[in-house]
């Protein structure tokens, strides 16, 4: 599935480039922007001209007003995701603001293309108050197929994703909390095989407590985990304590069954998961007091919560974020199977049944290759895409939220 991308602004000019150019390739790779709009159909005559806008354009939207369906077979409307950010929660790099973040929507846009066959247009907000970002998308959304919300701080973005899946028709989501979930179940699922568990008898614990800390505790107790206990900057995330916002009080609500209090050392005493997403250092003292085979998911960029040394001294698989160790938990993995098959049955909205299902067709794709390195595919494995939409596509119409 996996489609040629081109740049045809890579050279921009007779100069020689900028001096960053000379020293950093990251920069003469951005030079003039990642990507570009290209046309699926030719204009080379005046019939190509008034077929592909005036006076022929006029059926077909005239078309369209009658039909509102039709906009899915006569434009791009079905094919096509905005990547929107308000700039304020990027990778590594924290608020950086919207122009600064485009690179990053950029670089999105061509994964979904590249990975999953999805055309996507990279959109910054100047604006940061909720209702200014749910109005604003609500009103783009008659463009698009779907609405893919990246790199927005929490809590902020749990409110931004539902409020805005109320007030439109098509599939909203947040890939820093959704994405991230769907990979890390996947390899948690085959991790749990590999060393002869079932999530049923797992203990987990996951540190941090924010957009992806909160998506990997739900989709894991709705994959059936046997518990597990979140933990923010302050400890455990428990119902006895009197600072926790909405969204950590509603998270202490179905997590942490054993009832635990205290700081993060106490709740790995005994587990069986440690799943990062803080990029806080955890001590190796509290690692060792981990169950026997336990499986680590330090997941923070570029540095892990636990380095991957440390962490196989202990553990039986050990996955992080980067390229440069094996079992790399990768988004590239989820979202482009999950807008592509959501996109392909017109689905209304990306429900937990279809996360599931991603997660599920992920895992099976190396279910006959596991090893203590291979728990989750790489990337470039041309297997995923495929699996991943048509177990979203199925799910899409099990649910009921699949429009053809």
């Amino acid at each position: 599935m996996a489609a040629e991308i081109v740049n045809p602004r890579s050279d921009n000019g007779p100069d020689e480039g900028s001096r960053e150019e000379l020293f950093d390739p990251a920069f003469a790779l951005h030079r003039g922007g990642k990507m570009a709009v290209q046309a699926t159909v030719p204009v080379r005559d005046r019939d190509d001209l008034s077929l592909a806008y005036t006076p022929g354009v006029a059926k077909v939207c005239s078309a369209i007003a009658e039909q509102p369906e039709l906009v899915h077979d006569y434009t791009w409307k079905s094919q096509v995701v905005a990547v929107v950010t308000d700039g304020s929660a990027v990778l590594g790099l924290g608020d950086i603001g919207p122009e600064a973040s485009l690179p990053v929507m950029e670089g999105k846009a061509i994964l979904f293309k590249q990975f999953g066959g999805v055309d996507a247009v990279p959109i910054a907000l100047d604006c940061r108050e909720v209702d200014e970002i749910v109005d604003t998308v609500a009103r783009l959304a008659p463009s698009f197929g779907g609405i893919n919300l990246e790199d927005i701080s929490a809590p902020r973005c749990f409110e931004v994703e539902r409020r805005l899946q109320e007030r439109v028709d098509i599939p909203v989501f947040h890939d820093d909390q959704h994405g991230t979930a769907v990979v890390t179940l996947a390899a948690l699922r085959n991790a749990a095989q590999l060393t002869g568990r079932t999530l049923g008898e797992l203990r987990a614990v996951i540190s941090g407590a924010g957009a992806a800390g909160v998506a990997i505790a739900r989709i894991l107790v709705e994959a059936g985990i046997g518990d597990v206990a979140v933990c923010d900057r302050k400890g455990i995330v428990s119902g006895d304590r009197e600072d926790l916002t909405d969204v950590k009080r509603e998270l202490a609500g179905f997590t942490n069954k054993a009832g635990l209090t205290g700081p993060l050392e106490t709740a790995l005493d005994g587990a069986d998961v440690f799943i990062g997403v803080s990029g806080g250092t955890v001590p190796e003292s509290a690692v060792a007091k981990m169950a026997k085979n336990a499986l680590i998911f330090a997941m923070a960029n570029p540095t892990p919560e636990i380095h991957p040394d440390v962490a196989h001294k202990y553990a039986a698989v050990v996955a992080t974020g980067r390229s440069d160790y094996p079992n790399q938990i990768n988004n590239v993995l989820a979202f482009p199977g999950i807008f592509a098959g959501a996109l392909q049955v017109r689905a209304s909205r990306i429900t937990e049944g279809m996360k599931l299902a991603a997660a599920e067709a992920l895992a099976a794709v190396v279910a006959d290759e596991l090893s203590a390195d291979c728990v989750i595919p790489s990337p470039f494995d041309e297997r995923v895409a495929p699996a991943v939409t048509a177990a979203v596509a199925a799910a899409a119409r099990a649910d009921g939220v699949a429009r053809r």
